[in-house]
């Protein structure tokens, strides 16, 4: 990688993802291909760069509770687990609300 990125690259990360664009993120361990989880074109643009089987389903990155509950059904047992490890990595399987995300994310 030639360039090192920093908080002052958000915004234009941030526009990419509005103009259904790819983005590269750095995670715990890995750098992630992200895309805007509600957009279908911009999902399938995932599944297109990483050669991933439309069968194989993608997760869901979020920035708190409150964006969780956007997106599904927050359980009693979830809400406990975020309370209890977040802020950090934490990977928990929710049901989608109708018609909120693309089918092809988790």
């Amino acid at each position: 990688m030639s360039k090192r990125y920093h908080e002052s690259d958000i915004p234009e990360a941030a526009a990419a993802l509005k103009r259904g664009e790819l983005v590269a993120f750095p995670t715990e361990t890995v750098y992630g291909l992200g895309a805007d989880a509600t957009n279908v074109t911009a999902v399938g643009k995932v599944y297109a760069a990483k050669g991933r089987p439309s069968d194989n389903p993608l997760i869901v990155t979020v920035a708190d509770a409150d964006m969780v509950g956007q997106y599904a059904t927050i359980t009693p047992l979830a809400a406990k687990l975020m309370q209890a490890f977040w802020p950090g990595p934490l990977t928990i399987i929710l049901n989608i609300l109708p018609g909120r995300l693309s089918m092809k994310v988790t």
